[in-house]
C-alpha cells in the first residue's frame, strides 16, 4: 500500500491517460524525439515478457518484481505543495495508481536541496529537484549517480523579486545582498551573470529563515530574493505589497523545473519498479493538468494531514498549480509528452549557464545524468500513458 510520512522542512488536454489499444512506445527508433534508444540506461533492460500493454492485465511476474523492490521512498521538493514533480506524485498516490502497479510508495515531505545526499546514498529512491541544472550541480557536489527521469517544466520557473525602487536595473544589484532559502536559483544566477554580476564577487547571497515572502520582503539588509513565479509573486500581490520582478526568460535565459530523479543503483536493481513509479506519476500529472482544482485540493489534504502549520489554502494551491500547469501544457506535443526530458533543450540550458560562469565555465556531460528511455517506454506513439486494464 502507498502511504505518506511527513518530515519537517529544512530549508482539454491532449495527453490525458487512456487505455489506447495502440501501445507502440514512443521509444521506438522511428518515434523517439531524442534518438536515444541506443543510449538508454534502464528502460530497454526490461524483458519483453514483462512489457505492459494498454487495457491488458498487469503482468504477474512484473507485479512480483515490483513488490520485491520493497518500500520506495519519494522526497518532495517543497513540502507537499501543488508543484510540478510533487502534485503528480500526490495525485497518483491519492488515486491508488502505485497500488495498481504493485508498488509500495512512501511520500516524505522535504526540500529539494536536502534531497540529494539521501538519493545519492539510496536512502530514498526518487526525489523532486528544483531544475535540471540544480540536479547536475549537486551531482558534481555529491559525486553521485543521479539520473533525471522526468523534466516536467521546459522553461525556468524562478525569478528575482526585488523591493520596490531598490533595484531599478539588474546592474543595480552590484554590491548588494540577495536573500536565498538555500542557494541562489540557477536561472536567476545565470541572468545576473549575463548582466556581468558574479556571485560572491559582485553581490552576496545571504541565507533567509523560512519560506514566507511577506517576511522576506521586510528583511532590511537585502534588496530582494529569488522566488518562483507560481508562489511568492502571487502572495505579495494578494497582500498588495509592491515589488519588481526580473524574469530570466525575458533575458533569453533557458531553464527547467519539476524534475524527478533517482539514482543509478536503484534503477539498475529495480528497472520495472522504477519505470512503473514513473508510469503512475505521469498518469497523476495528466490528471492534475486535466483537473487543477482537484489536484490542488489533494495537495491541501496532504498538507493538512502533515499539520499545515502555515495554513495553506485550496485557493492558494490552485493559483500556484494553475501557473505551473499552464507552462507545462503549452510545451507538450505527441512527440514530446509530459515530463519527457528533451536532450537538446537540457544541453542548451547547461551551455548558456556555463557560458556565464556556472559549472566553472565548463558544459557538463550529461550522458549518465538523464535517461529518456524510462518515459519513452511509458508513453505510446500518441503520447498517452500505457496503462493496464
Amino acid at each position: 500500500m502507498s502511504r505518506r510520512a511527513s518530515l519537517p522542512i529544512i530549508a482539454a488536454l491532449a495527453l490525458i491517460v487512456s487505455c489506447s489499444g495502440d501501445d507502440t512506445t514512443i521509444g521506438s527508433p522511428e518515434a523517439s524525439p531524442n534518438g536515444s534508444t541506443d543510449d538508454s540506461l534502464v528502460g530497454d533492460s526490461v524483458p519483453p515478457s514483462l512489457d505492459v500493454h494498454a487495457g491488458e492485465p498487469f503482468p504477474a511476474d512484473r507485479c512480483e518484481a515490483n513488490r520485491a523492490a520493497g518500500t520506495i521512498i519519494y522526497l518532495s521538493g517543497f513540502d507537499l505543495h501543488a508543484d510540478a514533480s510533487i502534485v503528480d506524485v500526490l495525485v497518483a498516490e491519492s488515486r491508488g495508481y502505485y497500488d495498481e502497479l504493485c508498488l509500495d510508495v512512501e511520500v516524505q515531505s522535504s526540500f529539494s536541496t536536502d534531497n540529494y545526499p539521501l538519493i545519492a546514498a539510496n536512502d530514498a529512491q526518487f526525489a523532486s529537484g528544483g531544475s535540471f541544472s540544480e540536479v547536475v550541480d549537486f551531482a558534481g557536489a555529491n559525486d553521485a549517480g543521479f539520473v533525471a527521469l522526468a523534466v516536467e517544466g521546459r522553461t525556468g520557473i524562478d525569478a528575482l523579486i526585488t523591493k520596490e525602487g531598490a533595484v531599478p536595473t539588474l546592474e543595480d544589484s552590484r554590491g548588494k545582498k540577495i536573500g536565498v532559502k538555500a542557494a541562489i536559483t540557477p536561472s536567476v544566477r545565470a541572468m545576473l551573470a549575463q548582466a556581468g554580476l558574479v556571485l560572491d564577487v559582485d553581490y552576496e547571497a545571504v541565507l533567509l529563515d523560512g519560506f514566507d515572502p511577506m517576511v522576506h520582503i521586510e528583511v532590511p539588509d537585502i534588496v530582494g530574493f529569488p522566488g518562483y513565479k507560481s508562489n511568492e509573486p502571487l502572495v505579495l500581490k494578494a497582500n498588495n505589497v509592491p515589488f519588481k520582478l526580473y524574469d530570466p526568460s525575458d533575458y533569453d535565459i533557458p531553464g527547467s523545473f519539476g524534475v524527478l530523479y533517482s539514482n543509478l543503483t536503484f534503477l539498475q536493481e529495480q528497472p520495472t519498479a522504477a519505470q512503473d513509479f514513473m508510469r503512475a506519476t505521469m498518469r497523476g500529472l495528466a490528471d492534475a493538468i486535466a483537473d487543477p482544482e482537484a489536484a490542488a485540493q489533494i495537495a491541501v489534504d496532504a498538507l493538512n494531514a502533515s499539520g499545515n502549520a502555515a495554513s495553506f489554502t485550496p485557493e492558494g494551491e490552485a493559483s500556484r498549480w494553475e501557473v505551473q500547469a499552464d507552462l507545462l501544457e503549452k510545451s507538450i506535443t505527441p512527440a514530446a509528452p509530459l515530463g519527457l526530458p528533451l536532450i537538446d533543450e537540457l544541453v542548451h540550458e547547461l551551455t548558456v549557464y556555463a557560458q556565464v560562469g556556472l559549472f566553472d565555465g565548463v558544459v557538463p556531460v550529461i550522458d549518465t545524468l538523464v535517461d529518456v528511455s524510462i518515459l519513452e517506454g511509458v508513453y505510446d506513439a500518441a503520447g498517452k500513458v500505457i496503462w493496464p486494464g
